[in-house]
């Protein structure tokens, strides 16, 4: 796929056309180019299926080990108010 070469003002100021197109856009100043863009669509579903799957192994996991997620939670907000107790101790 060959890349649209633009400059790097008409880039900036169309950049929202750039963004929603699929093509790559090479970047030039003065002639040269100095970067590409390169729209990556689809890519932020794709995250998202792969965080719920991994959401889902996790609470399988849990579950089979008995660890319940408030305990977790509880914990993990003892551990943040110490540390951030601490730092404050340090602080002054």
């Amino acid at each position: 796929m060959e890349a649209t070469k633009v400059g790097i003002r008409e880039f900036r100021a169309d950049l929202a056309e750039y963004i929603a197109a699929s093509s790559p856009v090479a970047v030039t100043r003065h002639g040269q180019t100095v970067g590409y863009f390169i729209p990556v669509h689809g890519q932020a579903e794709a995250d998202l299926v792969a965080l719920k799957k991994a959401s889902q192994s996790l609470d399988k996991l849990l579950s089979a080990q008995g660890v319940d997620v408030e305990d977790i939670v509880a914990d993990f907000k003892k551990a943040r108010k110490k540390s951030t107790t601490a730092a404050s101790a340090k602080a002054k």
